[in-house]
């Protein structure tokens, strides 16, 4: 099958299991995904997910999840998509829910978030927000 935006395939993925209280979701690996699933590790969102890799497509697996049982993401929204990009330099890198939430940057460093990128004084295009 013939994705046009993995990104929001994935985000999909994770919002569809993590609002179903699941812990592991299987997700095709591609380094953009491993990248934006190291970010939401980084922040306290999913602070102990890891990809396995079986035979087939890789598993994202989410395990504090099972102890808690409650939703580890409020919510996830694709801000930039193959019909419009959306840009922000790294002075007007918006803020989600005025610091509560993280925006998903990638830039000429990397994939890192918005508080991150403002910092490296660096802008980019701003994938998703997530709360």
């Amino acid at each position: 099958m013939n994705q046009t935006d993995p990104i929001a395939d994935l985000l999909t993925r994770i919002r569809n299991a993590n609002s179903a209280l699941k812990s592991e979701t299987s997700i095709p690996y591609s380094r953009l995904k491993g990248e934006v699933t190291k970010v939401l590790k980084r922040t306290a969102t999913s602070p102990t997910s890891t990809w396995r890799n079986k035979k087939g497509p890789a598993a994202f697996e989410d395990s504090a999840q099972d102890c808690r049982k409650e939703r580890s993401i409020v919510g996830i929204k694709r801000i930039s998509r193959p019909g419009l990009r959306r840009y922000a330099a790294s002075d007007e890198m918006p803020r989600v829910l005025g610091g509560m939430g993280i925006s998903i940057v990638t830039t000429s460093r990397g994939v890192m978030t918005g508080h991150e990128a403002r910092k490296a004084k660096v802008g980019g295009e701003i994938l998703a927000y997530v709360w």
